[in-house]
């Protein structure tokens, strides 16, 4: 347990030795599951949970402070397990209390809790809570990152509550910025948080960003990660969030022809597309790129920033090869939707490959321009033709 400020707590739990959150990102720092309670001269609120894992700490922390039972509210600011899988045990410690939550939160909160009954708040975009000299102002944020997503504004105190915004894996023993004994490693965490959490949703980072703007406040207080405070790393923190969260300005649309080539077949296609796209009369840029020949990471960032691409893989035993679903691996199926794409291959006893990657980007509801073009063994004149039309086809799409 942490005093934030009069009347605030910090009660959550550190969880230092995890490397992996949410199957596909690594932690090399940890994380920390904060959940704060405010105090106001009437009501007592508890904002955000924790994960279910530490509900005996977690427990014991809320104590130090009060008694559970004077707890009349729960905000949750977003009802990932996270932040409220130690609910249900929760709610056997406390007496009558209120969830306030969004109305996306209202329904996942039940499934997650398995309980139909509990006494739930619907907030409304502005709406207050008065606990007695300390105003609860509840803002929506959908997709920050989930549908239900709000932030909590305490302006009496200058403090905002926005759950995983702003927040970061990082599990040093302080609870306060200015305490970090490893900003440099913080500032990693933090990147690696945004992209793996935010990096599809930029235009409701934009969009939080500007209801932050709106507010006065000198403390953000998050669901991971230190509070961040004004002078020390609060601004450090916006700042990056603007910036990664910026739409790139480009002067010409870019298309990617993405590749990989057992005995240089697949590469004898994919340089017809390339061509294809470069003669269709779009200002369009074109690269280049056999995915082995590149780090993964700078392949996905590739993939999803292009404006359109193409896909060329061989067929080994039935399926298009492990490289190429690594790449697909880290598609981005939030934007995905309507993005022209082209799958091509060269293939020989079966030649799977080329329609499986396709169901795979159909699934994503991108834009095929054709149906995929597949050459057996080594391309024909006729089939080195057709791929320059795909690529032509592609470039007219965007």
């Amino acid at each position: 347990m942490k005093r934030i400020k009069e009347g605030i707590y910090e009660v959550g739990a550190l969880n230092p030795a995890m490397r992996v959150f949410d199957i596909v990102m690594t932690t090399d720092y940890g994380t920390s599951y904060n959940s704060y309670l405010v105090k106001g001269q009437e009501k007592t609120a508890l904002i955000d949970v924790c994960h279910r894992s530490f509900f005996e700490p977690y427990l014991q922390n809320i104590r130090e402070v009060c008694d559970p039972k004077s707890i009349n509210y729960i905000v949750l600011n977003h009802n990932e397990p996270d932040h409220t899988g130690a609910l249900a045990e929760l709610l056997a410690e406390l007496g009558d209390v209120t969830i306030y939550t969004s109305q996306a939160g209202s329904i996942y909160i039940k499934n997650i809790t398995n309980r139909q009954d509990l006494s739930i708040h619907v907030v409304k975009d502005g709406e207050t809570l008065d606990l007695g000299g300390k105003t609860l102002k509840f803002i929506s944020a959908p997709f920050l990152h989930w549908p239900d997503s709000i932030f909590t504004y305490l302006p009496e105190d200058k403090v905002v509550f926005t759950c995983d915004f702003l927040g970061a894996h990082y599990a040093e023993p302080y609870t306060f910025d200015y305490n970090m004994a490893y900003p440099e490693k913080y500032e990693k965490a933090l990147h690696n948080y945004y992209d793996a959490i935010f990096g599809p949703f930029q235009k409701y980072v934009q969009a939080g960003l500007q209801k932050l703007d709106a507010l006065d406040f000198d403390m953000v207080l998050p669901s991971h990660g230190p509070v961040l405070t004004t002078d020390t790393m609060l601004e450090t923190a916006i700042a990056r969030y603007r910036g990664w969260s910026a739409p790139v300005q480009r002067e010409e649309k870019l298309a990617v022809v993405f590749y990989t080539s057992a005995y240089g077949n697949t590469k004898r296609l994919a340089v017809e597309v390339m061509h294809g796209i470069r003669e269709s009369g779009k200002k369009v840029e074109v690269r280049f790129c056999d995915i082995i020949e590149h780090p993964m990471e700078e392949m996905r960032q590739l993939l999803n920033e292009c404006d359109a691409f193409a896909i060329g893989t061989p067929t080994i035993n039935r399926d298009a090869v492990p490289p190429v679903w690594e790449l697909l691996a880290g598609m981005d199926a939030v934007n995905s939707p309507k993005r022209p794409c082209a799958v091509f291959g060269s293939f020989g006893w079966s030649g799977e490959g080329c329609p499986n990657v396709a169901a795979r980007l159909q699934s994503l509801k991108c834009a095929l321009v054709e149906e995929p073009l597949r050459a057996t063994f080594v391309p024909t004149q006729e089939d080195l033709e057709k791929a320059k039309a795909l690529g032509a086809a592609l470039g007219a799409a965007l």
